[in-house]
């Protein structure tokens, strides 16, 4: 697992990426395609913290307008 782009969400993402890999292999490579409701709020927080980081050093706008102005539409990829 690596550190966040932000440091000051790198324990909500640490706690997000062991339950996701913790989900994946015990329950989806086993045949089980149910989402995890506990990884679901875990990756919701550090999403919440990441884009928060990111609009305060001025980025989050620019990753906005590179997704608008991509060739597939901005669709596709992963939203952080």
């Amino acid at each position: 697992m690596s550190a966040s782009l932000a440091p000051e969400c790198s324990e909500r993402k640490e706690r997000y990426d062991t339950c996701f890999i913790n989900w994946y292999s015990e329950k989806y490579l086993r045949g089980s395609t149910e989402p995890s409701k506990e990884c679901e709020e875990l990756f919701k927080e550090y999403k919440t913290c990441l884009n928060k980081a990111l609009k305060e050093k001025g980025i989050y706008n620019m990753i906005e307008d590179a997704r608008k102005t991509s060739p597939n539409g901005g669709g596709g990829g992963v939203r952080a």
